[in-house]
C-alpha cells in the first residue's frame, strides 16, 4: 500500500492560521484542460516542465492528464510518480464507471488507480438533460455511479475530488437532482465537491445566488471551475471563494476549450492582492510573470501581451497625461505594484505622448536631455507617426531621436549617398547590388556590396564602410525584418513601414522607417539600428 506524501501546502494548512488568513487551493489543469485549447499543445516532455514550474510555484494540485486517454499522458504519470514534488499532489483526471457495471471493472477506473497519482480527480453528470440524453441512463443509476465510483477509488487509499459537470446549468433545471448528485460524491468520501460551470454560460449573480442556496443544504468544502465563455471565468470563480469555496481550478494565461479556462494568473493575483487570501508560499507571487511567458514558450505560442498582471502591456503607459502623472506618482494610474508580480512599468511612444513620455525613455536609455529639448523631438515624432511611421515598437528609432539632441553629440557616421541596383543577369538570376558613400570622422568612404536582396546589400555595404573605425559593428546581426503596407487601396503607391530587430551578444533593439519607396524606409530603420548599436547599446 502506497503511503500518501504529506505536502509543504498541507504543512501550511496545519500550522497557519485559517480564520486569520484564508488559504485557499489552487488546482492547475493547464496539462489537461488547457490542452484540449485549439492550438496549444504540449509534448510529455513538455508537462514534465510546466508540472515542475508549478510545482516551484506552489500550487496546491497539478491535474497531469487522464490516464490511458493518449501516450503522452501515459509518458507523464510512469514519469511523475518516481518524481519529488516539494509543494504541489499529482492529480489524475478521469470520469465515473459506466452506467453497465461497476468500478471494479471499470476501464477508465483502474487506469486512474494505475497512474499512482496520490490524487484522482473524477466527473459526473449533474445536469438531468446529460443523464437522460448522453448517458442515456436513469437519474437513479447515475446517483449509483458517481457514489460508487469515488467510494471504490477512495477504498484503494486515493484522495478523492469530485467535479460536477454542468451543475450550474444543472442546478437552474432541477435544483433537487443537482444537489443529490453532490450528496452521492459525499456520501463515497469526495473531499471536495467543485461546482463547474462547464459551458461557461453563467453570469456572476447566477454564481453567487445558486451557491448562497447550496450552503443551506449541503456543508461539505466547495470547489469553483468555470469556463470563459461569457468572458466571466475569472470574475465567476472569486465570487465563488466570496461565497466560501476553498478550491479553484483554471489553467494557466486562461487556456482551454472554446473560449478558455479561468485564468489562474489573474486569480492568484486578485486573491492575494487584492481579496486577503493566501494561495501561494510567501513571496511566490512575484513568479508570476515567469510562469506565464514559459508556459507559452513551452507551447510555442505567442505570448498575450495585452493578460492582466502578467503582459508586457500591462503596465504599459502611451497617453502623455498619464505618463506626466505618473512621474511624479507611479500609484496614479497603476493598481498595483508590477514588481510585485514580476513585471515591470513600461513608458511608450507614439503620437499620444507627452513631454513625460520621451523624458522617461531618455532615462532608460542613459540619454542625458533637459525637458525642453525633447519638445523638437516630440513634434517630429507627432508628424511622422501622421506619415506611417509607428514607434511603440522601436524604442531604438526614439532613443536616437533624443540622442541626437544631446549637447556636443557627433553621429558615428553621415551618410552621403547610397545606390540600388537590383536586375536579372544570365546565369546568376536576380542579382541586388549597392554602392554607400557615408563619412566618418571626416574620412570618405566608399563601398559596394552585393546581397540577397536591395536590403542585405545595403546592410553589407554599409558594414563594410564601417567596419575599419567600428570593429563591433561585426557582432551585430538583423534578427528581425518586417514590412507593412498601410494603406493598401493607393496599390504600388502606399505607405511601406519597416521595423528592423538588430541585437548583438547582449542586447536586442528594433527601430523604424517609412516610406512610399520601400528601399529609402529600410534604410532609415538599418541606419538608426546601426548608429544605436554603436552609441548606446551595451
Amino acid at each position: 500500500m502506497r503511503k500518501l506524501r504529506i505536502t509543504n501546502y498541507e504543512l501550511r494548512i496545519t500550522k497557519g492560521n485559517i480564520m486569520d488568513l484564508p488559504l485557499i487551493q489552487i488546482y492547475d489543469t493547464t496539462l489537461r484542460d488547457g490542452t484540449q485549447s485549439e492550438g496549444f499543445t504540449l509534448s510529455g516532455n513538455d508537462k514534465i516542465r510546466v508540472a515542475q514550474k508549478l510545482d516551484d510555484l506552489g500550487v496546491a494540485f497539478i491535474e497531469g492528464g487522464w490516464p490511458g486517454s493518449n501516450p503522452k499522458d501515459v509518458e507523464f504519470f510512469e514519469r511523475a510518480k518516481d518524481m519529488q514534488w516539494k509543494n504541489s499532489l499529482i492529480a489524475a483526471f478521469g470520469s465515473t464507471c459506466r452506467v453497465k457495471g461497476g468500478p471494479e471493472d471499470d476501464a477508465n477506473i483502474k487506469a486512474l488507480l494505475d497512474s499512482q497519482t496520490p490524487v484522482c480527480t473524477i466527473f459526473g453528470k449533474t445536469w438531468t438533460l446529460h443523464v437522460k440524453e448522453v448517458l442515456l441512463t436513469t437519474l437513479e443509476d447515475n446517483l449509483r455511479i458517481i457514489e460508487q465510483s469515488v467510494a471504490y477509488l477512495k477504498a484503494n487509499n486515493k484522495r478523492v475530488i469530485y467535479d460536477a459537470e454542468h451543475f450550474f446549468d444543472g442546478y437552474k433545471a432541477d435544483s433537487s437532482y443537482a444537489i443529490e448528485t453532490l450528496k452521492a460524491a459525499i456520501r463515497g468520501g469526495a473531499e471536495t465537491v467543485v461546482l463547474c460551470d462547464t459551458n461557461g454560460g453563467t453570469l456572476p449573480w447566477e454564481i453567487e445566488s445558486i451557491i448562497s442556496k447550496l450552503k443551506e443544504a449541503l456543508s461539505h468544502p466547495l470547489g469553483i471551475h468555470t469556463h470563459n465563455d461569457s468572458e466571466c471565468a475569472v470574475v465567476n470563480s472569486l465570487i465563488a471563494i466570496r461565497n466560501g469555496a476553498i478550491q479553484v481550478q483554471g489553467t494557466i494565461n486562461g487556456v482551454g476549450e472554446r473560449c478558455g479556462n479561468a485564468n489562474l494568473i489573474s486569480i492568484m493575483a486578485d486573491l492575494e492582492l487584492k481579496m486577503g487570501y493566501t494561495c501561494l508560499p510567501k513571496g511566490n507571487i512575484s513568479k508570476l510573470s515567469d510562469l506565464s511567458h514559459f508556459v507559452a514558450e513551452v507551447a510555442n505560442v505567442t505570448p498575450n501581451e495585452h493578460l492582466p498582471f502578467v503582459g508586457k502591456s500591462a503596465f504599459a503607459h502611451k497617453g502623455g497625461v498619464h505618463v506626466a502623472a505618473m512621474r511624479r506618482n507611479a500609484q496614479s494610474y497603476q493598481h498595483v505594484q508590477p514588481e510585485i508580480v514580476g513585471n515591470k512599468m513600461r513608458v511608450v511612444v507614439s503620437d499620444l505622448s507627452g513631454r513625460g513620455n520621451l523624458l522617461s525613455k531618455a532615462e532608460e536609455h542613459g540619454v542625458e536631455v533637459e525637458s525642453a529639448e525633447v519638445l523638437p523631438v516630440l513634434n517630429e515624432i507627432k508628424e511622422l507617426e501622421a506619415r506611417g511611421f509607428s514607434f511603440e515598437a522601436a524604442e531604438a528609432s526614439v532613443a536616437m531621436m533624443l540622442k541626437r539632441q544631446e549637447l556636443n553629440y557627433t553621429a558615428p557616421f553621415e551618410l552621403v549617398d547610397f545606390f540600388v541596383n537590383v536586375e536579372h543577369r544570365a546565369g546568376r538570376g536576380i542579382l541586388a547590388e549597392a554602392t554607400v558613400k557615408v563619412k566618418v570622422q571626416g574620412e570618405l568612404f566608399h563601398t559596394a556590396a552585393e546581397g540577397n536582396g536591395p536590403v542585405n546589400a545595403l546592410d553589407l555595404a554599409l558594414r563594410k564602410a564601417l567596419a575599419s573605425y567600428y570593429p563591433q559593428i561585426q557582432k551585430f546581426h538583423l534578427s528581425d525584418y518586417k514590412v507593412r503596407i498601410l494603406d493598401s487601396d493607393h496599390g504600388t503607391e502606399a505607405i511601406t513601414r519597416v521595423l528592423i530587430d538588430t541585437r548583438n551578444s547582449t542586447s536586442r533593439w528594433s527601430t523604424v522607417g517609412a516610406s512610399t519607396n520601400i528601399i529609402e524606409a529600410s534604410w532609415r530603420a538599418l541606419a538608426d539600428s546601426i548608429e544605436y548599436g554603436l552609441t548606446i547599446a551595451h
